[in-house]
């Protein structure tokens, strides 16, 4: 059996600044319903990756707990530091907080709970994915803090059992979880390329767009995507308390992990009570925008965390126009 890796990204730049609210977190529209959602606080979002710089200006304050499921650092498991850079890069996008002189990340009052499965070469195996996903699946925070979202940008191309069991565990606790599609596409929707566990039916499988709304060439297309997100050109955190940018299917999902906990603080002040993964879910995907490709490519399309209140708007002001009349 092969082993699970890092999805293939592209770094495309390091820097030492960056701007306050990167394009893809403005591409969303996060600002527009942070007041709304109150930016995601009391939500964690679990990021199964490389790591973390748990020092990073922009992360400090935004981790509460981690765990190191790889040989790295002599199997230390309290040592989840990123030692490639993908895992802080991820983890900057769902939940980069939200001050001067740095970056934001989608939900800049969610906390992160880093659990570290990929060595710095950025492989690991299937035993260490499963075992972090039950970790995140039964954790409890020092306040009793639950896990909101698991979160996973790798792959491999083998479908485990043992991989999809505990997916489906997560599911039935009412846990999303959010994958990348992968990055073997060949710019055709009509052709199929699987990652797992992205293209697993029970996870969120998403697919990469760029900043003018265009499918990434190199993002896959199968009949389990289910949205899209920004994954090109990526700004967020990097090592060494820098910033980077990055492409890649990778970096569309924390957009989407980060929108579900704005989207869970939203939804469920409205309904009045906890929802289930499945009404999350619908939650989300009505925060969707078509962008016209088939939906073997965007899913229900591109999210738009604000396309609620713009509906509402709409209707609103078509009933103001038909009083008017009579």
């Amino acid at each position: 059996m092969s082993r699970v890796q890092l999805i293939p990204f592209r770094i495309e730049e390091i820097t030492t600044a960056a701007p306050q609210i990167p394009e893809g977190v403005r591409m969303i529209k996060a600002p527009e319903v942070w007041e709304k959602a109150v930016s995601g606080k009391g939500n964690v979002i679990a990021i199964l990756d490389t790591g973390c710089q748990s020092d990073h200006p922009n992360l400090e304050d935004r981790i509460i707990a981690g765990r190191n499921f790889t040989p790295d650092y002599n199997k230390d498991e309290a040592n989840f530091e990123d030692n490639n850079g993908h895992g802080t890069h991820v983890a900057g996008t769902a939940a980069g907080s939200l001050r001067d002189g740095g970056i934001t990340g989608v939900a800049p009052e969610a906390q992160l709970l880093i659990l570290k499965v990929l060595n710095a070469e950025g492989s690991g195996d299937y035993a260490g994915i499963i075992s972090a996903i039950q970790y995140a699946i039964d954790w409890t925070g020092p306040n009793g803090e639950k896990t909101t979202v698991i979160s996973m940008s790798l792959g491999g191309p083998d479908d485990v059992p043992e991989l999809h069991e505990a997916v489906k565990r997560a599911v039935d606790e009412g846990i999303p979880v959010v994958c990348a599609a992968g990055n073997e596409g060949d710019a055709s929707p009509a052709t199929d390329e699987f990652g797992y566990p992205g293209a697993y039916m029970e996870v969120i499988q998403v697919g990469a767009v760029d900043f003018n709304r265009k499918i990434a060439p190199f993002s896959n297309t199968n009949n389990e995507i289910d949205l899209v997100a920004p994954g090109v050109n990526i700004q967020s955190t990097y090592l060494d308390g820098k910033y980077a940018r990055f492409s890649g299917t990778s970096m569309a999902t924390p957009h989407v992990s980060g929108a579900l906990a704005l989207v869970k603080n939203i939804a469920e002040t409205e309904f009045d009570r906890k929802l289930t993964e499945a009404e999350l879910y619908a939650q989300l995907v009505r925060r969707t925008v078509p962008l016209g490709y088939p939906k073997t490519a965007e899913g229900n399309g591109l999210l738009e965390l604000d396309a609620l209140e713009k509906i509402e708007q709409i209707l609103l002001r078509l009933g103001s126009s038909e009083d008017a009349k009579t």
